[in-house]
């Protein structure tokens, strides 16, 4: 087993449920426990700037599936979602689950890098993960806490 973290956020639809029914969904996984779930929070847009807020979380996991086959049933889940990657990237979307880091993983191939290359400028994404594994070294990154404090988080809100 390998501890993983994945992002989960999207922007359409019911969000709070979406991310709901994801942790069910990851929760179900075969060869896969999840540990644990941050706090959902309501976060700006990011890339496209001309659409809603974001609901993001992150999430913990024990796998033993390998980096692919977890992917590939993140990208499982997020169909179910009723997620069409189609259009433009960073745009509007029901679900996006992203595979940031696999303990003792480092892979980059044409589907998958690890850990996530970009992480460390992206406070929606340290946020919430910041609370599973503040002291989380990313290879060639730096530490969770840390990457964490040189970004401006203040549009970052916790939902209740």
């Amino acid at each position: 087993m390998a501890r993983a973290f994945v992002a989960l956020g999207g922007n359409l639809g019911d969000m709070h449920a979406t991310l709901r029914q994801a942790l069910v969904a990851l929760a179900a996984l075969p060869q896969t426990r999840l540990l644990a779930h941050s706090r959902f929070y309501r976060t700006p847009p990011w890339g496209m700037l001309e659409q809603p807020p974001f609901l993001n979380a992150a999430a913990a996991l024990d796998t033993a599936l390998t980096p692919h086959e977890l992917l590939d049933a993140l990208l499982g889940i997020e169909r179910a979602a009723g997620r069409v990657r189609e259009g433009e990237r960073w745009g509007p979307r029901t679900l996006d689950l992203d595979l940031l880091h696999i303990d003792g993983v480092r892979l980059h191939d044409d589907r998958l890098t690890l850990p996530h290359p970009r992480i460390a400028g992206r406070a929606f994404v340290l946020l919430p993960l910041a609370e599973l594994a503040p002291d989380l070294d990313l290879p060639g990154q730096g530490q969770v806490d840390e990457l964490l404090g040189a970004l401006d988080t203040s549009g970052c809100v916790p939902e209740p």
